[in-house]
């Protein structure tokens, strides 16, 4: 299995900024952890600050050349602010994941609307480096053939 795994704005500078929100583990610690819990996936992990290198990313995933299965993508800010985001993303024929590592509803009222979830198989939000983890498990029950997803 294949799964892309897409950080956005300022998830780079993660063990450096608001722990009480997002922890103090560091975006490398964080896929350390999913490769070595998960030795049969394949993943690639992208971070960007940029939106567009986003989208365009986005749309080579929706590349007949893709050997994708799945996208697990935590989109930051840009969760609440970029239909380009939204709209690249409705491309995709893959099982999509959001993932937040704090509780977006719980926060401040902009964070509450995700315009890019209304595009995905799910949103999964508020556990830290969990989400990720509980989105790798989602894609694997997405891909069965018995899930009419894959």
């Amino acid at each position: 299995m294949n799964i892309t795994v897409i950080n956005g704005p300022n998830l780079n500078m993660l063990g450096m900024r608001e722990a009480n929100h997002y922890g103090t583990g560091t975006l490398a610690e964080l896929q350390q952890e999913l490769k070595s819990r998960h030795p049969h996936i394949t993943f690639t992990f992208v971070q960007s600050n940029v939106e567009g290198v986003l989208v365009d990313l986005i749309q080579e995933l929706s590349s007949n050349d893709s050997k994708v299965d799945g996208l697990i993508a935590n989109f930051a800010a840009y969760t609440h602010t970029s239909v380009a985001i939204r709209d690249a993303l409705a491309i995709l024929d893959i099982p999509i994941i959001e993932v937040h590592l704090s509780n977006i509803h719980a926060r401040e009222p902009f964070r509450h609307q995700s315009l890019t979830g209304g595009v995905a198989d799910g949103i999964i939000a508020g556990f830290g480096f969990l989400s990720y983890e509980l989105a790798v498990q989602a894609i694997g029950e997405l891909c069965k053939p018995e899930s009419g997803k894959a």
